[in-house]
């Protein structure tokens, strides 16, 4: 049912990014819906994922015993048997130089005990007569003969190698888990760039038109006054540069626009970048960063790693260890099926076995030691991994709140920009101010106001790479949504 919700979750989720991408807007949420449903890379981890799991059940069969069936169809040179017929002479002589012994004719010439004696030998001579026609030669095996049995092999003690072989697998699985949780956290601090990114040179490209179209007011105004002779010709020149000045930079920011647009639609895998709808945003309070160094020890998928590394070395010294011990095998077979198979052989049979190393050029030893001193250096960059990670979550939470300081820092700077434009519009109109000192308002004015969004974007990016170092990038979403979030555009706070 888990999977069926899922399912259905996505499906809703890709049915509604589709309809905000025909409209021509996309909010961050499906963004990240659609990122993850689509993105290659995450589904090659997905096909890992499994192929892992598979390997761990397979591991799981080294416990059971090994069954198999078997069958050989054989043909000989000839039949294997055995003779004795070239004995029957020997026998014949023996039999011949009884009958001439003295104390047998003795016997048989004896009256009494004669007539007694000679039907006795005259039927073991015929016996024997009968005995010596006969073929003194027995088959063993003969020429061609074939089977079908079985065998059945049993692990009883294999000295710990089968259990640290499905811990491995357990750890291995682990690992591929680990690696998928990384480059999704990865994929969503990608798309928190390049959405906001895209989103901050739209908001760009939007100043820069509204100081274009001033400007061009402007001069306007001063071609009129000028013709008049109420202004000098250096004031219209110079108007003429701003505009100029102004033009260029717009068209710099519509191309810089366009090249994030690309890159979004890289990142979402369409062939064109919806406008972002979700604004950027600015926490007014975060939590202390020992607070995410101690997330990021528990959940980076980099620290974890490195310690499903250490563990699986530690099943390496385990799998070398196991050397040192004896392997105990049952096992068993039988033939269910023989054609002229000899009789003599038996047709089943059991026992155990086992096998111990007694010396084999120290090559365990130093297998052993060698498998102990990788456990130990991977211990090592355990700990040098866990204090780089703390040392970057300082660093990005540093940049991080050095950004929302910007931010309060250049607000009051807009309050006092847009207070000046005021009084030079309002002089101006009075004619107790100059063209050059409005437009110098006004280009002000457009200046701090994208240095606001620009600081905005960097908090929203610097906290995307700050969550993923303390692997909760799922949390971003929770974050734009929160009270303390406040939203950022070049035309509002």
């Amino acid at each position: 049912m888990r999977k069926v919700a899922l399912t259905l979750a996505a499906i809703a989720s890709a049915a509604v990014c589709s309809a905000q991408m025909r409209s021509g807007t996309i909010t961050l949420e499906d963004a990240v819906n659609l990122t993850m449903e689509s993105n290659p890379t995450l589904k090659a981890l997905e096909y890992e994922e499994k192929a892992a799991k598979r390997e761990r059940q397979a591991a799981i069969g080294l416990f059971m015993p090994n069954i198999s069936v078997k069958g050989a169809y054989s043909y000989l040179g000839k039949d294997v048997d055995i003779s004795f017929n070239d004995l029957k002479g020997g026998v014949s002589n023996a039999a011949g130089e009884l009958m001439k012994n003295p104390a047998l004719v003795a016997i048989l010439q004896n009256p009494q005990l004669g007539p007694i004696v000679q039907p006795i030998l005259s039927d073991l001579q015929g016996g024997l007569n009968t005995l010596l026609g006969l073929d003194w030669a027995y088959t063993l095996q003969k020429q061609s003969f074939g089977f079908i049995g079985g065998d059945v092999t049993m692990p009883i003690f294999m000295g710990g190698k089968i259990i640290a072989a499905n811990k491995a697998a357990k750890i291995n699985e682990k690992t591929i888990v680990e690696q998928g949780v990384q480059q999704r956290n990865a994929l969503m601090s990608e798309i928190v760039e390049r959405y906001f990114g895209y989103a901050l040179a739209l908001n760009v490209v939007d100043v820069r038109r509204q100081v274009v179209a001033g400007v061009e007011q402007h001069l306007r105004d001063i071609q009129s006054l000028e013709k008049n002779g109420m202004v000098a010709q250096t004031e219209r020149l110079y108007v003429e540069y701003k505009l100029a000045e102004a033009q260029r930079e717009l068209l710099n920011s519509e191309l810089q626009a366009e090249t994030v647009g690309s890159a979004l639609c890289n990142t979402l895998g369409t062939d064109s970048a919806a406008t972002p709808v979700t604004a950027m945003f600015v926490m007014d309070a975060v939590e202390t960063l020992e607070y995410y160094q101690r997330v990021a020890e528990d959940n980076n998928p980099l620290l974890n790693q490195v310690d499903l590394k250490r563990q699986l070395a530690k099943q390496n010294v385990n799998v070398h260890r196991a050397d040192f011990f004896p392997q105990i095998v049952a096992m068993g077979g039988g033939t269910f099926y023989n054609y002229q198979v000899t009789k003599m052989l038996p047709r089943w049979a059991v026992g155990v076995g086992f096998n111990f190393k007694i010396f084999d050029g120290l090559n365990r030893e130093y297998k052993y030691s060698a498998a102990k001193n990788t456990m130990r250096r991977v211990e090592a960059l355990q700990t040098k991994a866990g204090k780089d990670i703390a040392i970057l979550v300082e660093s990005i939470y540093n940049k991080m709140i050095n950004y929302r300081n910007q931010i309060t820092s250049i607000e009051s700077s807009i309050a006092f920009a847009e207070e000046y434009l005021r009084a030079k519009n309002a002089a101006y109109l009075e004619g107790m101010g100059t063209s050059t000192d409005l437009i110098d308002a006004e280009l002000n004015l457009a200046k701090v106001k994208i240095e606001r969004m620009q600081a905005a974007y960097n908090f929203d990016l610097y906290l995307a790479k700050l969550l993923e170092a303390a692997g909760i990038s799922d949390e971003f979403m929770t974050y734009s949504r929160s009270i303390n979030a406040r939203q950022i555009t070049y035309n509002k706070q």
